[in-house]
């Protein structure tokens, strides 16, 4: 008989497990408030990136110079035009995952689920009827929300959050931007390229403060290049708003003004009103703790993506979805946390995978690194984008791969390579061995490796 399995949440862990359970012969039910592929798909991932691509477009324009091509004619952003190609893209994913529930058999509940008990969940749906679903296992998979903190007055309109950022009408003159960490830095470049005057707070010492500390640094000097005011090490204590926007007072007593501020500290995990207090299910420090099989201190209730510890990453959740499918259906499958990638779009974009310098050696760990920088590439100097590097860590004794930060032209898609070398404990010789193909960016990935023994071709 098939395992009947209830998913609670359809963003990218909660869609993906279901459809993985749906392929190996589950009953696989999902229930979801909203529409299907969460904050990603929504509200964050996706959306984001389609407004970075119209950024980028824009940038490429206003260099066209530099490559030899000449524009007659004002250029200038169309924020309307720019959020509807956005929201088409949107579209299209979603019914692209409604059409992958329906050819793989998953049912599709929307409404608000709690669970009742370890092995029943009640729906209210959206009609104001209810439901309730036995199961032998329940998947929590609901994701997070924009964290707010009650001393920034969140109105929606003068201070919001990603949400609303998602959505605006018209641009803002200038923005204080709270927090430098990926939505924050996302967010910042995308209106500053369409002219917005930005000013950035960030408590930490650096830029990306979840980063390699000298990736930080390098994106710093990319925010004074473009002329994004960064303050370190600063701590926002009141915030006031008025008809004209919003004036913020720091700790040092200094005050900024600007139209809005957008907050971007965080999000919190919606567990709230899931009934996991009532059937004794653990919680800490506002998520839902977790064994290595995805399982919580319940033994038929497990929890995926955003609610458990960690970094909250779509891509994550998708492959602990997957992976407590398959220890739901007795496959013992441990989660491996040891080689996620991270990565921030910007321009230049920004990834890692593995430790950081400062986490290696906070763990009392003896490295070497290797670093090389994209203006040594033939591709690169084509491309016209030279700011960047690719920064490697080694173990000191084994030469194995512990960690990898890239500042520089597509991060995010080169960090795939150095992942898969720490995953599956490859030493930087190994990976350096490779040959790779001239003239591409990979060949800075190569380069590196090769710089944690002094062995790079062209690097002095």
């Amino acid at each position: 008989m098939a395992k009947k399995i209830v998913f609670i949440g359809a963003g990218p862990g909660g869609y993906v497990g279901a459809i993985k359970a749906a392929k190996l012969g589950c009953d696989v039910t999902v229930i979801e408030k909203d529409r299907v592929g969460g904050t990603c798909l929504n509200r964050g991932c996706i959306p984001t990136k389609a407004l970075l691509a119209s950024s980028d477009v824009l940038t490429a324009i206003r260099e066209a110079e530099e490559f030899g091509i000449h524009i007659d004619g004002k250029v200038s952003p169309d924020l309307n035009s720019i959020m509807a190609r956005k929201d088409k893209i949107v579209e299209r994913l979603v019914k692209g995952i409604e059409f992958l529930f329906e050819k793989n058999g998953v049912k599709m509940i929307k409404g608000i689920g709690r669970i009742c008990g370890k092995n029943e969940v009640a729906v209210l749906k959206d009609d104001g009827s209810t439901e309730t679903l036995q199961a032998d296992a329940i998947v929590v998979a609901t994701g997070s929300s924009p964290a707010r903190i009650p001393i920034f007055p969140y109105d929606g309109k003068k201070v919001i959050t990603s949400d609303e950022a998602l959505n605006l009408k018209v641009l803002p003159s200038s923005m204080i931007i709270v927090g430098a960490g990926v939505i924050g830095c996302e967010f910042g470049m995308f209106f500053k390229n369409l002219g917005t005057d930005i000013i950035m707070v960030e408590m930490m010492d650096h830029a990306l403060p979840l980063e390699d500390k000298e990736i930080g640094r390098e994106m710093e000097k990319v925010f004074k290049r473009k002329k994004i005011k960064l303050m370190l090490s600063a701590r926002i204590v009141k915030v006031e708003t008025d008809d004209a926007g919003v004036k913020a007072t720091l700790e040092n007593g200094e005050q900024i003004e600007a139209e809005m501020m957008l907050v971007a500290i965080g999000r919190k995990a919606n567990i709230q009103d899931l009934g996991l207090e009532d059937i004794g299910v653990k919680i800490e420090s506002g998520r839902i703790p977790v064994d290595e099989y995805m399982k919580t201190n319940i033994d038929s209730i497990y929890a995926i993506g955003d609610v458990v510890p960690g970094p909250q990453l779509a891509h994550l959740a998708s492959a602990e979805g997957e992976c407590a499918v398959e220890n739901i259906l007795g496959n013992k499958c441990p989660m491996d946390y040891s080689a996620v990638p991270r990565g921030v779009f910007t321009d230049p974009e920004v990834s890692g995978a593995g430790l950081t310098e400062e986490e290696a050696l906070a763990k009392g760990l003896n490295i070497r690194k290797g670093i090389f920088d994209f203006r040594g590439l033939g591709k690169a100097q084509a491309m016209g984008q030279l700011t960047g590097r690719v920064k490697v860590i080694a173990d000191e004794k084994t030469g194995k791969i512990l960690g990898a930060s890239i500042i520089g032209p597509h991060a995010t898609d080169l960090i795939q390579e150095l992942a898969a070398g720490i995953k599956y404990g490859l030493t930087a010789e190994q990976l350096g061995r490779v040959v790779h193909a001239h003239p591409t960016l990979t060949e800075a990935v190569m380069e590196a490796l090769k710089d944690v023994n002094g062995d790079a071709i062209h690097k002095v």
